[in-house]
């Protein structure tokens, strides 16, 4: 069901809230929009200026390791001022409240952690752009770290334990989606008696198959989103609104 208006779907929603044993949150770029954060993938949007490095490429060219470090960098003064939105507030709220046992996300902004969600309760399917990992042995790195290497050497820096290559801690085209989240995010998904997928365009698989799999184990599918996504004819709710309006009244239940 398509809500016709912003009214009468924060009222449906909230009553399928009301209702729900178990909600398990699944989280687009578009939930962060209104944190400054730029969708990646709308008209507009960072890969429509530049090319995605996929993560081959990363590994193998020094050149693309550097592109992608100042790429970064570029961006660090957005994503550092960036604070939680209304939809992140809104999820920590049902989480306090025992609601939320974690949230799902496609997000790298570390927004949920900054909302109250403890750390292991975000399932990061494409990884954490707030600090970088070794490609080889996995050591974990600051940025601050990262950055002074970078503009010393003039180059992106290597592993200083398997000299391997260090990339921010995310899961670029082409990289083996992180096992643990997928397993969890799987069970959660299993699990719940209402899903709701939230500023996500759901055509990013796998990632996308989690609402379905909801879905198809028996919870109730709720989709908020302005535009319309394949996955609309199967959702009991579908919300075309602003995200921070239509969680805004549940910031602080």
């Amino acid at each position: 069901m398509i809500a016709s208006d912003l009214r009468s779907g924060v009222e449906r929603l909230g009553d399928m809230i009301a209702e729900a044993k178990t909600i398990v949150p699944f989280t687009g770029a578009g939930i962060s929009t209104e944190c400054g954060i730029p969708d990646f993938r709308s008209p507009g949007g960072l890969w429509m200026r530049n090319r995605p490095i996929p993560f081959d490429e990363f590994a193998t060219s020094q050149e693309a390791r550097d592109e992608s470090w100042r790429r970064r960098f570029a961006m660090e003064a957005t994503f550092a001022a960036a604070k939680p939105g209304r939809g992140h507030r809104a999820l920590a709220s049902l989480y306090r409240a025992g609601k939320v046992p974690a949230v799902i996300t496609q997000n790298i902004d570390n927004l949920h952690q900054a909302s109250g969600f403890a750390a292991e309760h975000v399932i990061e399917l494409h990884g954490n752009t707030t600090y970088a990992r070794c490609i080889g042995c996995g050591q974990t790195y600051q940025l601050d770290w990262v950055k002074r290497r970078f503009e010393e050497d003039g180059a992106a820096p290597d592993c200083t334990v398997c000299d391997e290559p260090v990339k921010t801690a995310t899961i670029s085209f082409g990289q083996m989606m992180p096992e643990d989240e997928m397993q969890r995010a799987t069970e959660l998904s299993r699990d719940c008696d209402l899903f709701i997928a939230i500023g996500s365009s759901l055509v990013v698989w796998p990632a996308a198959g989690f609402p379905m799999m909801a879905k198809n184990c028996g919870a109730r599918l709720v989709i908020i989103n302005r535009e319309p996504t394949e996955q609309d004819d199967i959702a009991d709710l579908v919300i075309r609104h602003d995200i921070g309006e239509t969680l805004g009244p549940f910031v602080g239940n």
